[in-house]
């Protein structure tokens, strides 16, 4: 009777231990689970805030910005004046890059154009698919030497921003009838932003394709 005492004893001594690491070992594994859902869901990553995709949304929201700040400005560019010669309140001046290079014309302000043809052609794989577009870029620009300049020397970086727009095109999208208009917009802002992070301007006002090819 003594030893059968002994034994409930003791079970009951050790069923409270087995629970509580029961219980441990559960919180542990939901612990666990949680955290490698967080992770892989990116939960924990962060933006590189040097990505195309952050250039690109960066370079449009300064220009959204930018456009804001025109709202109170006469066809002209300059500011709406009110009875009492002053411009009105709404009118926020928004920052001066260079001037522009005008030519000579009697009635009409006119911008002249700067072009400059990027050397190598660019080369990617669209995304998804084993097709390759193929396509030399040129360059305009209204402002002076200095744009162009910029651009000789920010070569490297430009292409890279140019090829990584590139790389996520589809195949899809190839078909729509304004794929060329929209992917030379989307050059356009990436090697603004390019130029805007390394000289505090950008000046690119048109990307122009000469050679174009999908095969």
């Amino acid at each position: 009777m003594a030893d059968e005492q002994e034994q409930v004893e003791g079970g009951k001594k050790k069923s409270p231990l087995k629970l509580i690491l029961l219980i441990v070992g559960l919180i542990v594994l939901l612990a666990v689970t949680v955290v490698a859902t967080l992770a892989a869901t990116g939960f924990f990553s962060q933006p590189d805030p040097n990505s195309v995709e952050e250039l690109l949304k960066k370079a449009e929201a300064e220009k959204a910005e930018a456009d804001k700040a025109k709202e109170g400005e006469g066809g002209d560019g300059q500011p709406k004046l009110g009875p009492d010669g002053k411009p009105l309140p709404n009118y926020k001046e928004a920052p001066q890059g260079p001037e522009k290079v005008t030519k000579n014309a009697a009635d009409v302000k006119k911008f002249e154009s700067r072009y400059k043809e990027m050397g190598r052609p660019l080369l990617a794989n669209l995304s998804g698919s084993r097709k390759v577009m193929q396509v030399t870029v040129a360059i305009m620009t209204h402002y002076d030497d200095n744009v162009l300049k910029n651009i000789e020397k920010h070569d490297f970086a430009l292409r890279m921003a140019a090829l990584d727009v590139m790389r996520q095109v589809s195949e899809a999208e190839v078909d729509k009838p304004t794929f060329r208009i929209e992917l030379a917009e989307k050059l356009r802002l990436a090697m603004n932003a390019v130029l805007e992070r390394y000289e505090d301007f950008g000046g690119i006002e048109q990307v122009l394709f000469t050679e174009f090819v999908i095969q």
